[in-house]
């Protein structure tokens, strides 16, 4: 029926069971049906593909009812937490049903639907294409588009320009896979070429190359192509603001931060969305009006998750608010929301720019003994900041000595800083010798260890280290230094 291949796939369902009501007559295939109606979800998918083998179902011969059953099998499982196990049912499929049970479009869309969700591109995606070609559905424009995702959401994107070449026909879903593919990994030339060639554009082709620009840091033109959506008339999607507040947070524009947040309020834009909340929150704080980003926290009341109080705590800390940050970290704990690394690394941060030592190494211990955070490399470098700025050099240097993980370039360069803070020249040099032997062509490094030397008054050694940043073409970032 051609109907049925206008519908989108999740509506396959719910038109399985109905067709298959009208198929299906024995009492197996109607006990089957009803399980398989009132138990969507992938748990009762493995209760039903175990009926269907013990009851010998998977050995009838029921025409199209009977790779409908098998389709909504390998649809549901490729929904769930194991989609490779949607490859395991199609070949379980073939060995008791190939000879009198063939294969339709909806099954290969399926199929493709899981190897990209299981990052299976190659070979199974691969061998996947070359069934499809083999069977006769090089032109079904379902599976054309489930490729193009599968080819896409992996970077294969040769693969999918050459398989949207081939299309017969294009849909608007299959425009918008290619632009969004493209802008994914960063090919926004192809991206907006294409944009510019779509004969219909909706939210979506629109929000996928503004997130292209997000993405690939160009904040500008993500901003730009979203004020040009709205003189289009195009209404944006809860999706569309989630993608255009992180270029506005990255320009620092607060004006235009505070027009979408009216817009989303007027609009009818979901602020209920706890992601919407969370990255206003981000984003004013990065727009320096800490007091917007506390406002939307505090009106979230009983809906913020660890991600709202994680935010919160990061904007004081860009802010220099440490006792804030402290208060509400203390407050989170009274609310029973555990903290992750992310949420320690913010806290550690708002300690070491507040001049916190104490309380920052007590948190420090909190993460590592009471919550089990295994720290990483960045919250080491924190914690050395931080004892580095208030002058506890040998302490800083005494914790990367007793590291049990190799210590990177950033740690040292890390301490490099703190020792150039407060003169400290025969650690610098200790720590310079380090830094050198991880990384020797960062010139920043150079320029602190020689302005250093300077201020001690050894003018040729500083000269010397002067001509070692010239000598190895050492790349200096303009007004970065780390001092």
């Amino acid at each position: 029926m051609p109907w049925i291949k206008a519908l989108p796939l999740h509506y396959l369902p719910i038109l399985h069971f109905r067709r298959l009501q009208h198929y299906c007559s024995s009492n197996q295939e109607q006990r089957l049906l009803s399980l398989l109606h009132r138990h969507p979800q992938l748990r009762p998918s493995l209760q039903l593909h175990s009926y269907l083998v013990t009851s010998g179902l998977h050995r009838h011969s029921i025409s199209r009812s009977g790779i409908l059953l098998w389709n909504t099998l390998i649809y549901r499982y490729s929904l769930g937490s194991s989609p490779i196990k949607a490859l395991n049912i199609y070949q379980h499929m073939l060995a008791f049903c190939a000879a009198d049970l063939p294969t339709d479009s909806f099954t290969f869309s399926f199929l493709i639907k899981a190897c990209a969700a299981a990052s299976l591109v190659s070979p199974s995606g691969v061998q996947l294409h070359s069934l499809v070609i083999k069977n006769g559905f090089a032109y079904d424009v379902y599976v054309h588009t489930a490729l193009l995702n599968m080819y896409s959401c992996y970077g294969s994107i040769y693969n999918a320009h050459k398989v949207f070449d081939e299309m017969p026909a294009r849909s608007l879903v299959s425009w918008n896979a290619m632009i969004t593919g493209f802008s994914k990994w960063g090919e926004m030339e192809m991206a907006m070429s294409l944009f510019a060639q779509m004969p219909n554009r909706n939210v979506i082709s629109w929000t996928g190359l503004i997130d292209g620009y997000t993405r690939t840091k160009k904040p500008e033109e993500a901003v730009n192509l979203f004020r040009e959506m709205a003189v289009q008339g195009i209404s944006p999607s809860e999706i569309t603001v989630l993608v255009i507040i992180p270029a506005i947070a990255n320009l620092g524009a607060l004006d235009i931060g505070k027009t979408l947040h009216a817009y989303c309020v007027k609009g009818g834009i979901d602020l209920l969305d706890i992601r919407i909340q969370n990255s206003l929150i981000d984003m004013y704080a990065k727009c320096g009006s800490i007091e917007n980003s506390v406002q939307v926290f505090e009106q979230m009341g009983g809906r913020s998750n660890l991600v709202s109080w994680t935010s919160i705590i990061s904007g004081f800390a860009m802010h220099g608010m440490a006792k804030e940050a402290v208060r509400i970290f203390e407050k989170m704990g009274r609310e029973k929301i555990k903290p992750n690394r992310v949420t320690f690394l913010s806290l550690l941060n708002a300690c070491s720019h507040g001049g916190l030592v104490e309380e920052g190494v007590r948190f420090f211990t909190l993460m590592v003994n009471g919550y089990g955070v295994e720290p990483e490399m960045k919250h080491y470098s924190c914690l050395i900041d931080m004892l580095g700025r208030a002058g506890k050099l040998p302490e800083a240097e005494e914790v990367i000595a007793g590291l049990q993980v190799e210590v990177n370039s950033i740690v040292w360069r890390t301490l490099l800083g703190c020792c150039s803070k407060h003169g400290e020249i025969e650690m610098g040099e200790r720590v310079m010798r380090r830094v050198m032997e991880l990384e020797r062509e960062f010139g920043g490094d150079y320029v602190v260890f020689s302005n250093m030397l300077t201020e001690a008054g050894r003018f040729v050694d500083a000269e010397t280290v002067r001509r070692l940043l010239d000598d190895r073409n050492a790349v200096k970032i303009p007004g970065l230094s780390h001092a």
